[in-house]
């Protein structure tokens, strides 16, 4: 028999419908990758994202294959893709997979959360195209991450889904590689019969925790289901509010060895549990007041996140809400990153290690981004290029553009200033601008909670904190000016009522 075929694509974006649109240079800073590229990268230490080298290791370990690979593109997190750069990527998609014609299978590595100027569902008019060119019989299945906004369109063309049951995420070569293994029970003739539910229930992105928590315990007893024989995945996403889409929603997706009958209710008992614990999520994020006064106070080193302000979900990274009110108290020992200023890198560039100047934040001010001043030291400067060590970003590249380390003159307070849209998620965004982190009494991060996979052995849980102050990505949806969720919805209509039904 004849090594069978796997086409390979993907898009990989979380739209923020308040953040400003996502265009081509987004995707080529970070990833867009095409045919061979994709297989090369996949091999070796690269900015694919980790699926791919997940599936491929697997898809290697288990057999002979051929990987058809098609178009990987990968932006950070930012506002919906111009529609006439998303009419490129898919007419590319559909141009690249006609072409390779006939495939046996087809692993679709996306984000899920993405969407279009005009369109909200993109990532399921990817995948029915390719159920369009390839027909009813050719296996697909799709992972996820588990921040995804899943539509009726992408399980009807899908097989099977598979979503990230980590957060902060970790397990995405794992999700990989378990979505290889169903791809190549479905060449080997099992059947397998899928159930989707989304729920009311929009939960902020700070209670989707999987270490604990109300989605923990979620996650958990997902696992619990997937032990046994006849069950070949169980997927329960949290969603992307700040998407603002009619698809956004908590989802249970199974997937059995083809006992529909048992994928329905499996679907819907889990469906029925996530619901009676919607009143648990609910935000405990902290004032920015009270995070300062604890700054000072703590006998212990602490770890601030700045949310709403997470580049990782669309925001712009450089709000300066909380750098104002630490340098303005002193607080000692103190890092803060990553700020992203690209004009105010390319000066620190220019200037030179060693010198004192003014340096202004958000010289052309916008929403939330006010402008700040203060005197500053250049410390260091690098290309902002290395290779993660912990967590999320673990053994692939990383690219903060231009950046260098600033130490306030008056404060002391140290800040990392970056030229792309990166979260501060790992620790060698500090270390490679030589910060020695377990010296540090306080740091700041522009992330939601991924930084917590990385910073976790210098700060615990009972030693992180969440800040509750305005940005793009606030976790805080009175802040937000929402327009296409479905109504009613929890939390933000408390009174709502729901019935489960499998689609």
């Amino acid at each position: 028999m004849p090594a069978p075929r796997i086409a390979i694509f993907g898009l990989h974006l979380e739209a923020n419908a308040f953040a400003p649109p996502t265009v081509e240079e987004d995707f080529r800073a970070l990833c867009w990758a095409e045919g061979e590229e994709i297989t090369k990268g996949a091999r070796e230490v690269s900015k694919l994202p980790s699926e791919l080298p997940g599936f491929y290791e697997r898809m290697d370990e288990t057999g002979d294959w051929e990987p058809v690979p098609l178009i990987m593109v990968a932006a950070p997190p930012g506002g919906p893709i111009e529609a006439p750069l998303f009419a490129r990527i898919k007419d590319r998609m559909e141009e690249m997979l006609r072409a390779a014609l006939p495939v046996d299978a087809i692993y679709v590595a996306s984000h899920g959360a993405s969407a279009v100027d005009g369109l909200e569902d993109s990532d399921g008019t990817l995948v029915a195209l390719a159920r369009e060119i390839v027909g009813p019989d050719i296996p697909i299945v799709v992972s996820h991450d588990l921040h995804c906004n899943i539509s009726e369109k992408l399980t009807d063309a899908a097989d099977a889904l598979l979503a990230y049951r980590t957060n902060p995420h970790v397990d995405m070569r794992q999700i990989a590689s378990e979505s290889a293994d169903v791809l190549r029970a479905m060449l080997g003739g099992q059947k397998v019969a899928s159930a989707f539910i989304r729920l009311p229930l929009v939960p902020p992105s700070v209670t989707l925790l999987t270490a604990r928590g109300p989605y923990a315990r979620m996650i958990r007893r997902a696992e619990e289901v997937m032990q046994r024989d006849d069950i070949a995945n169980v997927s329960i996403t949290g969603g992307f509010a700040q998407s603002d889409l009619s698809k956004c929603g908590m989802t249970v997706n199974v997937t059995t060895w083809g006992d529909q009958a048992l994928a329905d209710q499996v679907c819907t008992d889990l469906a029925q549990e996530l619901w009676d614990d919607r009143g648990s999520y609910v935000t405990n994020m902290m004032e920015l007041e009270d995070a300062v006064s604890l700054a000072l106070s703590s006998e212990k080193p602490v770890i601030f996140a700045d949310v709403a302000d997470n580049p990782g979900g669309g925001g712009r990274g450089n709000t300066t809400y909380v750098l104002r009110a630490f340098h303005e108290a002193k607080v000692p020992d103190c890092a803060f990153g990553v700020l992203v200023d690209p004009a105010l890198a390319g000066e620190m560039h220019e200037k030179g290690v060693g010198t004192t100047f003014k340096a202004v934040f958000n010289r052309e001010p916008g929403l939330y981004s006010d402008t700040f001043e203060a005197e500053a030291e250049i410390l260091c400067l690098t290309d902002g290029n290395d290779i993660g060590r912990r967590g999320t970003l673990a053994g692939r590249k990383f690219d903060l553009g231009d950046a260098g380390l600033l130490r306030l003159t008056d404060s002391g307070l140290l800040v990392v200033v970056g030229s792309l849209r990166r979260q501060l998620l790992e620790p060698r965004m500090l270390e490679m601008h030589g910060i020695d982190i377990a010296k540090l009494h306080c740091v700041v991060v522009k992330s939601r909670g991924h930084f917590r996979a990385g910073f976790d052995e210098f700060f615990p849980p009972e030693q992180t904190f969440e800040v509750d102050v305005p940005g793009l990505v606030s976790a805080n949806f009175s802040r937000l000016d929402f327009k296409h969720l479905p109504r009613p919805v929890v939390p933000l209509d408390p009174e709502t009522v729901w019935t489960p039904g499998v689609k």
